[in-house]
């Protein structure tokens, strides 16, 4: 709240200055008309109104409010009584004089009114010194000019108004404003568990989940060292992340704790041809191999890759599958071909991580997308899309 209050108070100091400042600036400017007032009055006028700007400028700093909200009225009723020295009807530069800074530039303080009480009691004194120093000034000078009068009033209404309706206003914009930032911060918050929710839920299916189902399957077509190796790495993978690391993802079923700026296609397709090879499935490459991908889209490829060869290995009744990469200036495209017992693409839940979070998911996360083609007795297509 102490906070609001602050901005509250700066941008009611920081009106009264503008409005202040154009006041005294338009009061020089009729105190200047030539034979307004005599020479040492004229000065005298100087002097004070330069006390009056010099405290309507002082006050955007917020510090010792209440002193110079005091020397703007002095001096702004100093320049009103100095009109009674010429004993004589006023002009209408003197006229204007007394009504801008009866009616603006003393009335500047209003707007100060609501930040305090002491303020409020100054500025009704000061409201009622400048309307009495002013009807003085036109009564004895024999200017009786009812409309000068109605001006200052109205001058002092509409600048008190004005700091009321900004002093409660203000609080309550900044407050809706606070209400918005913690909802955003709740609604990034919820993203950020839902995102780290769903990784987690990809990691595990990746690591622990496939090596499980191979030991489910009692290792069919994986030696016994293949398994062996899988498992020892999900189990260094456990421990590290019992440690507190993050993990960071190399290929479906791989993850490193140190991540890499930056890597070509081709240095890491040859390692998951190997990998694949251990576990029965003969990968075939074709196209380019030397693209070069931000960190985490590679990341994201590769994974995706990975699991389009896991399913080929597991689902289509094949050990061979072929990978041909292909690129342009702004894609890369990878198009994973089997040529096994396919599959009725339709028959896919929806509930199923490997394709739908594993491959699908993992992508458009990056801006990429994936595309699956297949039919039953015909083998399977799928092509991985991802920007450079």
């Amino acid at each position: 709240m102490s906070r609001i209050q602050k901005e509250r108070d700066r941008l009611l100091a920081t009106t009264a200055r503008t409005v202040g400042l154009t006041a005294t600036a338009t009061t020089l400017l009729t105190l200047s008309v030539s034979g307004t007032i005599p020479l040492p009055l004229y000065i005298a006028s100087l002097v004070l109104l330069a006390c009056m700007g010099v405290a309507q400028f002082q006050l955007a700093t917020l510090a010792r409010l209440t002193v110079w909200m005091c020397v703007i009225a002095i001096a702004g009723v100093g320049i009103i009584l100095l009109n009674l020295l010429p004993k004589a009807q006023l002009g209408p530069s003197e006229i204007t004089t007394v009504g801008v800074v009866g009616a603006v530039g003393v009335a500047c303080v209003s707007l100060l009114a609501p930040t305090s009480r002491r303020r409020t009691l100054l500025a009704v004194l000061a409201g009622a010194v400048t309307l009495a120093a002013s009807v003085t000034t036109l009564v004895v000078t024999g200017s009786h000019l009812v409309e000068v009068l109605i001006f200052i009033f109205a001058g002092w209404v509409a600048l008190t108004a004005t700091g009321v309706w900004l002093a409660r206003t203000v609080p309550r914009a900044l407050k809706r404003i606070s209400t918005m930032s913690r909802a955003y911060r709740v609604e990034r918050q919820a993203s950020e568990t839902e995102a780290r929710r769903r990784q987690g839920a990809r990691l595990l299916h990746d690591t622990v989940l496939a090596t499980l189902t191979l030991l489910a399957h009692s290792g069919v077509g994986v030696s016994v060292g293949a398994l062996r190796e899988q498992a020892a790495e999900d189990a260094a993978l456990l421990r590290q992340l019992r440690l507190g690391f993050t993990p960071d993802p190399t290929r479906s079923g791989d993850y490193r704790l140190k991540p890499v700026e930056e890597s070509t296609l081709g240095n890491t397709l040859e390692s998951v041809k190997q990998r694949f090879r251990r576990m029965g499935l003969e990968v075939n490459w074709h196209g380019s191999g030397q693209v070069l991908l931000p960190s985490d889209v590679l990341d994201s490829f590769l994974l995706a890759l990975g699991e389009c060869l896991e399913n080929v290995r597991r689902h289509s009744g094949v050990n061979e599958a072929h990978v041909t990469i292909t690129d342009d200036e702004t894609t890369v495209r990878a198009m994973v071909t089997d040529a096994g017992k396919g599959f009725d693409v339709t028959s896919i839940e929806e509930g199923r991580l490997g394709f739908t979070e594993s491959i699908v998911a993992r992508l458009r996360d990056v801006g990429g997308n994936a595309r699956l083609f297949s039919s039953p007795g015909s083998g399977t297509t799928v092509v991985l899309e991802v920007p450079k």
